[in-house]
């Protein structure tokens, strides 16, 4: 039993590690979950991509800060930077590509990504 304590301490430590040097997964919370709606906030590290995924619901992307980041093209492979506004918006629909992010800047951004179920 020691030795499952250990290895769970050892887990922990080694993803907030991970985390704080910027290796890990952008964090998100899940801010309200009911029957018909999610909604997360993600926070978008310096230098770290946001994963490709398919979009497993309609979404709509509201910015909570000013933005600049990287998108890799999933098909095309090409890159572009686009810059977004605080409270810019955008929709995005179930099924579409979610494509690479990496965030530009030298500090973290923010997103609710409102997902409707």
């Amino acid at each position: 039993m020691r030795y499952l304590f250990v290895a769970l301490g050892a887990c922990l430590l080694t993803v907030g590690g991970l985390r704080l040097m910027g290796w890990a997964p952008n964090p998100e919370t899940v801010k309200l979950d009911n029957a018909r709606i999610r909604v997360k906030e993600i926070v978008y590290m310096p230098g770290v991509p946001r994963e490709r995924y398919t979009r497993p619901t309609d979404q709509l992307i509201v910015w909570l800060d000013d933005a600049k980041y990287e998108r890799l093209d999933s098909v095309t492979k090409e890159k572009t930077v686009r810059e977004r506004k605080r409270g810019e918006i955008l929709w995005h629909n179930k099924g579409e590509d979610a494509p690479v992010l990496t965030n530009l800047g030298s500090k973290p951004y923010r997103s609710l990504t409102i997902e409707l179920k």
